[in-house]
């Protein structure tokens, strides 16, 4: 009796396993298939197809082929092979087949596959049909339904690939849907009920968690139909390691987990990420074939890496990893580039001594920046290709010292050692190319000095007076030659070089004056048998008239000034050595203050008059203390927040062009500021003072790192820029600070005839107008008698030098140099002007924050060709892996700025413009009065990349953008 009972028990829940195991399947199989609120007719079998196509004799070899789907015979490849004639009719048959069914998922998107019959019968029978079908008759054949299909068909793509690329993953849909119709069919819904019923129940009971792998059924689990990450495979197109900058490429295959090739998809949540440490690459995946049908289960991954190192390449489908992901794959440096390559340290003068050896390094970088590193065995091929050209000052090759500088390389160290030795004293030019491509630092003098000349040079620079002199000869000053020279005093000091006339043989009149900077050139002339007051230099310092000297201890003089010059700036002329420099030397100018905390109690609302009263009694050891903000009625303890946010209010309050301290030359947000000479009353010279002094406090706090760093949040003009570190002011100047006016006026007198037009009469003076009336107020003549003297094509660029003196920097001298007083009761004159304007600008307002996301949504892409679309596509995803430097380098070489405006990208006024420039494979240049970058066309995103980073590392270093 209870084995009769225990029978019928096991009885009955098998039957209820069996009945809910059928209802199961039946419910996941139906709502795998929804049923459309219009569902097409349905399509004919396989018998059908062939009878229509006049091939039935061919349906038992069909069978036996398992060809059992429409989707199968519409796949040319997998048909079997035939007699010839019905060969070439199976094979157009089965692309028309292909057409068709892909044509009908395209109407099934858009809910249209209830006209599909109606279509074939108006001879629409694949996608290109849908483009020809006129508007009239689609409007009678689809009635109601002719606006969705209006808007489908205006989203279908016009370019050939486009449309092949969803051609292709239309099919891919086609045959995943054949492929659930297959499970469906096959053996029968009886059959796969009574077989799979007890074993899906019981992985659903014992293995619950493996159920949703299937993701549209359990019938596709058991039958093994899903893609199953597992075993997808990664095909690599290099060995690693691979070197950087060319664009490498893998291949995922995808299959399911009964091993049959899976059709990927959008839909599938495949990615891929590449990464170094924190550095991310940008990736393009490409999924599928558009030509080819059986490589619908591939996608293929470019990318391009720029920097030397172990990346780590995670493959995903959702957040499952692949097979064997994440890989490890390492990229080396590139060849030798010389326009990366630079002498460490450089110098454009360098001092030898007669019989000794003077040592510099070469730096080998690939065209990315990356460390050239070779082992033991190839020092003879890190060597090839170094050439060295010695030349006398009349630029004659001296082909007996060609030898004289030698290369070794230093496997220590990754860099080439230059060995330079001269027998005997001499000034000569050197130029240090690689494969004949010039180090962009490679071009310089040698002065070689005798054995006690050499003595007398570093005793010079030992001591510590300040008298240091020689004779010299003035040959010419403010470009007009003497006729007959006359002596004077040449004094060289730690921080500047002095040319001094003695009247009555004992008082001194200073002639000029140069700063001990980069920008103060020496330029060495050839000596003629007529001159006989020794060899000849020119000093040039771009802010003041240049002077030409001739004096016999012309080598001492260049010498002590070269050793003075590069003790002041650390040695190196190169923008991340002189920053180091900066830091290390404002920390040792104000080591004897410490970094106390400083109580500053101000006003929200009057933030700026509130922070001068409180700062107004403060000394310079003050200034170095470590401000400790609270605002006046706010409860908050400052751990460095609080002094954070009064920085950039005191800022935004100074430098705003709505505060009237400083003002713009146009009325566009992203306008550059300057200081403004027709302020509002209230505003003083010791407001500029004040900003001095908040300048200088901010790059004090940046030399001592760490969370103490505070940046300067101002657009400066570059004419202000230049003035804080001694430049001369020119013309060129006013196309970025006063856009306007260079498109209207600079320009056209640039481009005019001035001789050949008496429609305009130029002189030398400057007309002030009346802001108010618009009445000549006065006139101010630019030089000596300037409103008699006329303005021809020979002195035009005088003239427009001599504007922007006035407009640019006579017009806000006192300004200037108050702003300066405050600046450099912090930071010494003699460290700003070891920066150019550009350097000056990265130091106080640092490089920013880019939003890739922002620029992408705001910008204005000029042209519509397939070739600019590709280029522009390439701007995206190089643009995506620049640093921060770069992209700052970038915006300066398109807009003449760093900085964005406080609104980012959208407040670029005009906005930031890309334009197709009608060239191939030229340097891509800029017009920064409209904020335009011009690309022309290239053969390959390598050499576009190239193109790009060596036009804004080089176009961005001053003027000649355009």
């Amino acid at each position: 009796m209870l084995k009769r009972s225990l029978k019928v028990l096991i009885a009955v829940v098998l039957s209820l396993m069996f009945t809910v195991s059928l209802v199961k399947i039946v419910l996941l199989i139906w709502s795998s298939h929804p049923v459309a609120p219009h569902s097409a007719p349905p399509l004919p079998t396989v018998d059908e197809w062939l009878e229509s196509e006049n091939l039935a004799s061919y349906k038992q070899l069909f069978r036996d082929k398992g060809i059992s789907s429409l989707s199968s015979c519409g796949d040319p490849e997998r048909l079997p092979e035939l007699p010839p004639l019905d060969e070439q009719r199976l094979q157009r048959a089965a692309l028309h087949l292909q057409q068709k069914l892909i044509l009908r998922e395209w109407l099934r998107d858009h809910r249209l596959q209830h006209h599909y019959q109606r279509l074939l019968a108006v001879e629409v029978a694949s996608l290109e049909d849908v483009y020809w079908l006129e508007d009239s008759r689609a409007s009678k054949i689809l009635g109601k339904d002719w606006q969705q299909w209006s808007g489908a068909r205006q989203n279908l793509p016009t370019s050939k690939a486009q449309l092949d690329a969803l051609k292709a993953q239309l099919w891919s849909t086609v045959v995943k849907s054949s492929q659930h119709q297959d499970a469906w069919t096959w053996g029968g819904m009886l059959v796969v009920s009574v077989s799979v019923a007890g074993l899906v129940t019981l992985a659903a009971m014992t293995q619950p968690s493996l159920a949703p792998e299937a993701r549209h059924s359990l019938l596709q689990y058991v039958t093994g139909k899903y893609l199953l990450p597992a075993n997808c495979k990664v095909q690599w197109d290099w060995k690693d390691p691979a070197s950087v900058g060319g664009t490498m490429c893998f291949v995922v295959r995808f299959f399911q987990r009964n091993g049959q090739p899976y059709p990927i998809c959008d839909t599938d949540q495949f990615f891929v990420e590449v990464t170094e440490g924190t550095r991310k690459v940008v990736t393009i995946s490409e999924l599928g074939s558009s030509t080819d049908p059986n490589n619908a289960n591939i996608a293929k991954v470019k990318f391009t890496v720029r920097t030397a190192g172990q990346y780590k390449i995670s493959v995903l489908i959702g957040a499952s990893h692949i097979a064997g992901s994440p890989f490890l794959r390492s990229f080396l440096p590139g060849a030798i580039d010389a326009r990366r390559s630079r002498f460490i340290r450089p110098a454009s003068t360098v001092i030898c001594c007669a019989g000794a050896p003077t040592l510099m390094h070469i730096e080998p970088r690939d065209e990315f920046g990356n460390s050239c590193l070779f082992d033991q065995n190839q020092s003879d091929e890190a060597l090839q290709g170094y050439q060295v050209a010695i030349y006398d000052l009349h630029g004659v090759p001296v082909e007996k010292l060609q030898h004289a500088i030698v290369f070794a390389y230093d496997r220590v160290n990754s860099r080439v050692s230059v060995t330079a030795l001269f027998p005997e004293p001499t000034c000569l030019r050197a130029v240090i190319s690689y494969r004949d491509q010039q180090l962009p630092n490679g071009d310089f003098d040698i002065i070689v000095l005798s054995s006690s000349d050499t003595t007398l040079v570093h005793k010079n620079i030992a001591s510590r007076k300040h008298n240091i002199c020689y004779e010299a000869k003035l040959l010419s000053i403010f470009g007009v030659s003497k006729n007959k020279p006359r002596k004077v005093l040449c004094y060289v000091g730690p921080k500047q070089v002095t040319i001094k006339e003695m009247i009555l043989k004992f008082i001194p009149k200073r002639i000029a004056t140069f700063r001990l900077c980069p920008s103060t050139k020496f330029h060495f002339l050839p000596q003629l048998v007529s001159q006989l007051h020794g060899p000849v230099f020119i000093i040039d310092d771009g802010a003041q008239p240049k002077i030409e000297l001739a004096s016999k201890d012309r080598n001492i003089i260049a010498a002590t000034f070269t050793h003075f010059l590069l003790k002041n700036i650390g040695g190196s002329e190169t923008f991340k050595d002189k920053q180091d420099f900066f830091y290390h030397e404002v920390r040792k100018f104000h080591a004897s203050y410490y970094h106390e905390k400083m109580a500053l109690k101000v006003q929200r609302e009057k933030i700026l008059e509130s922070s001068m009263k409180a700062a107004k009694g403060f000394s310079v050891s003050d200034w170095c203390g470590n401000f400790e903000v609270t605002f006046q009625g706010e409860q908050g303890i400052d751990w460095g927040g609080l002094r954070r946010e009064w920085f950039e209010l005191v800022c935004s309050s100074l430098f705003d062009a709505r505060g009237g301290l400083f003002c713009t030359f146009h009325d566009k947000h992203q306008a550059l500021v300057h200081p403004n000479p027709t302020r509002p009353a209230h505003l003083k010279l010791k407001h500029f003072e004040f900003a001095g002094k908040m300048v200088g406090k901010c790059l004090f706090e940046s030399a001592l790192g760490g969370t103490y760093r505070q940046l300067v949040r101002a657009r400066f003009s570059r004419s202000f820029l230049a003035q804080l570190i001694g430049l001369r002011v020119h013309y060129k100047y006013f196309e970025q600070d006063d856009p306007d006016l260079y498109l209207s006026k600079i320009k056209y007198i640039l481009d005019t005839d001035l001789d050949a037009t008496d429609t305009l009469e130029l002189y030398f003076v400057e007309e002030m107008y009346d802001s108010s009336s618009g009445q000549l107020s006065k006139t101010i003549e630019l030089i000596p008698n300037g409103a008699k003297t006329r303005v021809t094509n020979a002195t035009k660029n005088q003239y427009l030098d001599a504007l922007a003196q006035q407009r640019l920097c006579n017009n806000v001298k006192d300004e200037v140099d108050s702003f300066l007083k405050g600046l450099n009761s912090i930071i010494p004159d003699n460290l700003l002007s070891i920066f150019d304007e550009n350097e000056l600008e990265l130091l106080m307002c640092g490089t920013g924050e880019y939003s890739i996301s922002d620029f992408k949504a705001h910008h204005i892409a000029n042209g519509n060709s397939a070739e600019f679309r590709r280029v522009l596509a390439w701007f995206w995803a190089g643009v995506s892996n620049f640093s921060q430097t770069e992209m700052a380098r970038l915006l300066q070489f398109t807009t003449g700025c760093s900085q964005l405006p406080p609104g980012g990208f959208q407040e670029l006024n005009p906005q930031f413009q890309i334009t197709a420039a009608p060239t191939f494979g030229n340097l891509p240049t800029a017009h920064t009065c409209f904020n335009q970058l011009c690309l022309p066309d290239y053969e390959s995103y390598e050499q576009f990349e190239k193109s790009l980073l060596l036009a804004i590392s080089e176009g961005s270093e001053g003027f000649g953008m355009v």
